[in-house]
């Protein structure tokens, strides 16, 4: 691994999360996939050497607790999960290079393997521990068989995390009042014997390797409390028949975040023995000097930050360069919700007949990546609409097809110097998104010059003007759409083959490097057609009408809500609230300039920061939702706007005494322009 920027010699893998085989696809799930694949193609149109892998995650406890509700057996009920998920990604063009799955041959080998080493090294020792146990039924209770109360944060909990609560990860005994998942029986703790990785051996290591790794803040802020904190041995064994066992032990399996990101090695492994190690050498990549980037959502950042770069240590593995967290999808302002059916399936967008790379660009230009982003109907056809369809479809058909009927084709002569430099700028821009790890600003190198474009176009009014300034500007349109489509490909894979094909260029699209945006275009090609269609007013309202009676009749003597996932602001702005205050309610805000002199995550939480800031007449300690967004260390001296009046509140244990104000979903710090002292009232 080199931390040089990209492209590099070495190797690059790119995984996504592995989807749990155990239920179908909403196109919330879709994110960090489609996410995974756009960066992918980023990196090999940069000319990395790439190879982009997943494989579904057959073991674990909520497979085996389907597929015992269900009457078949583990494995064929995650099978045919996952035969579903690998027919159901290249609709969407996520292309894997491979998709394994962790019950494969080549996954268990090398599995077992990792653990013996892991043993040889030293770091995995034995030891007695309570586990939860059904009495009435005299079995044990590993993971999810288990729920009850978090010991620390009081929420309610599933056994091997604080999945409705502070997130935590929960070793086996640790939670509170058990009950069985199964059969609903009070649950007991009873002493079983279970293998640990000593990861506390590994607390300087890791230390190190958060503040190298590269990626989305909240994966490197996150696990901070973690590593910085007493980091605890890990359980990694569970009393369950599915599973891979552990070697030499007939009656313990391990736990499925040991074989789950193994899978990654597996399934490059599987990739160089089909295409041979010249093309791509999984060794190369994952022992020697690969650039690994991981591709995960928010809620597993931890298990690839603090578990798996320890696991890869001990077996002297390479550790990963990057991790990519993303933000939760919601629904219209609310989580997805399987139990409800409010979701939008993976099936039902498809057999809509819309176009996949529509929800592409709008799954990875919606916000920043780590940022929650809202799904609707109307959002989505207003952004198809205005910006693929008014933006970039409008530019290119219209410039494509002055080309065609006045020239045939491109015209003669040179691309203008002006166009020239922009498209420079653009192949800047999407080195650089690549580079700071933003698809989003890859997809906005794109829809901004197709902007340039329509600019251009509208300037020189090329229809109202006489040769030769009417070719050189249709020359310069025609070379504009050649690289808007050549940037558009990691993003919009499928637009970018058929207007390749209406080019009349050369072989794929796919396989072009980031320089072909400047190759001159071919002197005659077709008459294009429109890249995107509208979406209606009418065509919107039914589909909400379908969404709402899906719901309906799903909710119908339903109980709980079942979310999918945490609910979060929508990614676009809030309507104005219409409600007016008079100016002598706004005199009653006391808002001051303050000093943050200390800022500390809170133990435990996720998101909570404490900081102790100079309000000039005093100092307060403040609680705020920052610490996953901020480098809390560089926050010493900064100057922050702050609402000293709020009531006092306790957040996680912790009094908070005033408020720090703060823009949007990246809570963006208010900071003074000037040095207004600490104290200084904000009129």
């Amino acid at each position: 691994m080199s931390h040089e920027e990209f492209p590099t010699e070495n190797p690059a893998v790119v995984t996504c999360g592995l989807p749990y085989a155990n239920g179908d696809l909403h196109v919330g799930h879709l994110r960090t996939y489609v996410g995974g694949d756009a960066f992918a193609r980023a990196l090999e149109t940069l000319g990395q050497r790439t190879a982009f892998v997943s494989g579904s995650d057959m073991h674990g406890t909520p497979v085996a607790v389907n597929a015992w509700e269900e009457g078949v057996t583990p494995e064929e009920f995650a099978l045919r999960h996952h035969e579903k998920y690998r027919k159901t990604f290249p609709k969407f063009d996520v292309e894997f290079d491979n998709y394994g799955h962790t019950a494969e041959d080549t996954n268990v080998e090398l599995t077992q393997q990792f653990v013996r080493e892991l043993d040889d090294g030293g770091y995995i020792y034995e030891q007695e521990i309570e586990v939860a146990w059904d009495p009435a039924e005299d079995q044990p209770l590993p993971d999810r068989y288990v729920e009850g109360t978090c010991p620390y944060c009081g929420a309610r909990a599933r056994g091997d995390e604080c999945d409705e609560g502070c997130g935590r990860h929960l070793e086996p005994g640790e939670i509170e009042d058990p009950t069985s998942a199964i059969t609903g029986n009070p649950a007991e703790y009873r002493t079983r014997e279970h293998k640990f990785l000593r990861l506390s051996e590994f607390q300087d290591y890791l230390g190190e390797f958060i503040d190298r790794m590269e990626g989305t803040a909240n994966a490197k802020n996150q696990p901070r409390e973690w590593i910085e904190g007493e980091l605890q041995d890990w359980c990694i064994t569970r009393d369950l028949d599915w599973g891979i066992e552990y070697p030499g032990e007939e009656d313990l399996v391990l736990y499925v975040w040991v074989d789950a990101p193994i899978e990654y090695v597996s399934s490059t492994k599987q990739y160089t023995e089909r295409v041979g190690s010249e093309e791509f050498d999984w060794e190369q990549a994952w022992q020697d000097d690969g650039e690994l980037v991981h591709v995960i959502g928010r809620d597993i950042i931890q298990h690839h930050t603090v578990f798996w770069p320890a696991m890869l240590r001990g077996v002297d593995y390479q550790e990963p360069r990057a991790v990519l967290a993303s933000g939760f999808v919601n629904l219209d302002g609310k989580g997805f919700s399987t139990s409800r059916n409010r979701a939008v399936w993976v099936d039902d967008y498809l057999d809509e007949g819309f176009d996949t790379d529509l929800y592409r660009y709008y799954i990875m230009t919606g916000s920043g990546f780590q940022q929650d982003i809202d799904f609707s109907w109307e959002r989505f056809a207003e952004r198809v609409n205005g910006e693929l369809v008014g933006t970039v479809g409008n530019f290119l058909y219209r410039s494509l097809l002055f080309a065609h009927r006045n020239y045939g084709g491109t015209p003669d002569g040179e691309v203008s110097e002006e166009v020239r430099e922009r498209i420079e700028d653009a192949m800047d821009d999407f080195r650089d998104g690549v580079n700071d790890y933003s698809v989003r600003a890859v997809a906005n190198a794109a829809v901004e010059l197709a902007g340039f474009g329509n600019e251009y176009i509208q300037r020189h009014e090329p229809w109202n003007a006489e040769d030769p300034e009417r070719a050189q500007v249709i020359c310069d349109c025609v070379q504009l759409s050649k690289a808007v489509t050549v940037l558009a490909e990691p993003v919009m894979p499928g637009m970018a083959a058929r207007l390749w094909s209406q080019l009349d260029e050369g072989g794929s699209v796919h396989d072009v490097a980031l320089d072909a945006a400047l190759d001159a275009p071919p002197v005659e090609f077709d008459a294009p057609e429109e890249p995107f269609e509208r979406i209606d007013d009418e065509r919107v309202a039914e589909l909400n009408e379908k969404l709402e009676a899906q719901i309906a009749a799903a909710s119908d003597g339903e109980g709980g809500d079942g979310d999918d996932t945490a609910g979060g602001e929508h990614a676009d702005h809030e309507a104005l609230v219409d409600e007016r205050i008079g100016f002598d309610e706004f005199q009653d805000l006391d808002i001051r300039v303050g000093k943050v002199l200390t800022a500390e995550g809170i133990d435990g939480a996720d998101d909570l920061a404490r900081l102790e800031v100079d309000l000039g007449v005093e100092t307060r300690q403040i609680v705020a939702g920052i610490k996953q967004l901020h480098d809390l260390d560089g926050l010493a001296g900064e100057r922050v706007v702050v609402l000293a009046n709020i009531e006092k509140t306790e957040l996680f244990g912790v009094e908070s005494n005033g408020m720090v104000l703060a823009a949007g979903d990246e809570a963006d710090l208010l900071r003074t322009h000037g040095d207004s002292p600490p104290g200084t009232k904000i009129r």
